[in-house]
């Protein structure tokens, strides 16, 4: 029968709990460089996929732009600008039509305070909204700042301005004639 005896000073070490340390660590690793990779892996396909989406894109805005360039060469043509001008003037009178103008008469009415009459009014339409050009007669100045104070604070009227304010030549009832400008907003 063989005994083991240890002869030597210092007693016989044991390396289980290292290795078992480090087998721990290395399988946490192992896991850990799995994920790791399989995230590379899915951030790596999502870019390229972002990639090829966005090389279509660019495709689809150079053919848009090719069209763009195209159409404008087309309707720069000579007999293609007379008819731009023609649909042009068309709309404008659509526009014309479309316009309340009762309503604008209306809002005016509904503004003017007692001692103050219209002697003319000129409405153009111009880029989709309505400049309108007032003479007004004014029996005193009372009235007269009323009526300015009412047209600026109308939701009707806006960009009130006066023009000029005359004496009339003519015998009447009108003491001061004012000439406004006005944009009329309800449209």
């Amino acid at each position: 029968m063989r005994v083991r005896l240890n002869l030597a000073t210092k007693p016989l070490v044991s390396h289980r709990r290292f290795f078992l340390g480090a087998g721990a660590v290395g399988v946490f690793s192992g896991l850990l460089f799995i994920a790791l990779g399989w995230h590379v892996y899915g951030v790596r396909k999502a870019n390229a996929e972002f990639r090829n989406r966005s090389n279509q894109i660019e495709t689809e805005m150079e053919q848009l732009r090719e069209q763009r360039a195209e159409l404008e060469r087309f309707f720069n043509l000579p007999e293609n600008a007379q008819l731009h001008d023609r649909a042009a003037f068309l709309n404008s009178v659509i526009d014309a039509r479309a316009f309340n103008w009762t309503r604008m008469f209306m809002d005016l009415e509904r503004i003017l305070p007692g001692g103050v009459h219209v002697l003319s009014i000129e409405p153009k339409l111009e880029k989709g909204r309505v400049a309108v050009k007032l003479n007004v007669g004014a029996v005193n100045d009372e009235s007269k700042l009323k009526l300015l104070k009412a047209l600026e604070e109308s939701g009707s009227f806006a960009q009130v301005q006066l023009q000029s304010e005359r004496v009339p030549t003519q015998p009447g009832p009108d003491n001061t004639i004012l000439e406004l400008t006005a944009v009329y907003s309800k449209i």
